[in-house]
């Protein structure tokens, strides 16, 4: 737990001296970085011991749907929290989902690295809300999926299939984003 908040802090101190970043690193780098984090989390699966079926869906399909009407720097702005929230959910937990460690961190690490490369094509930097339903939205899965379910297997493997889910949509809202500039 340790190492993760050393490698979270090492990444924040790198986002710090190269937030002179263009948001041509988003056609260049983040499909890579997208891709990699995509193939991590397919690894934790084979490397899963449990068998979960797919569960309710709570996706939040509709705050999507609004980002995707949103300015191009909103769509950034909703993608960077989206990542960001994912990187402090895998934080938790996770000694009972059978997870190699270095994949989780190689995971950590690529997510974080995509939350402040993107938050660095952000141009109006000022603090402006986060989004208090996607906030909701990622305690939720925290409270009633992994403290409810005692952070088993089962549950890390619902949570592992949701984030696979939203780093698909966020390729989608970012890459239509460099699409319209």
């Amino acid at each position: 737990m340790l190492c993760r908040m050393f490698l979270v802090f090492v990444c924040l101190s790198l986002y710090s001296s190269a937030s002179s970043l263009s948001c041509r690193w988003v056609d260049h780098k983040f499909s890579h970085l997208s891709r990699t984090s995509m193939d991590l989390l397919d690894t934790l699966a084979h490397n899963s011991t449990n068998s979960t079926e797919d569960a309710e869906n709570n996706f939040p399909n509709n705050l999507y749907s609004q980002a995707s009407k949103a300015s191009a720097e909103d769509k950034l702005r909703f993608s960077v929290q989206i990542l960001e929230e994912m990187a402090a959910l895998f934080v938790e937990d996770h000694s009972n989902a059978s997870w190699d460690e270095q994949t989780v961190d190689h995971f950590l690490f690529v997510v974080t690295k995509q939350a402040d490369s993107l938050h660095s094509c952000i141009k109006s930097h000022g603090h402006k809300r986060k989004n208090k339903k996607l906030q909701m939205y990622f305690k939720r899965l925290s409270h009633h999926v992994l403290e409810q379910m005692s952070h088993s297997a089962e549950s890390w493997e619902l949570i592992r299939k949701e984030m696979k889910a939203h780093l698909m949509k966020t390729d989608q809202l970012v890459l239509t984003k460099t699409k319209l500039n």
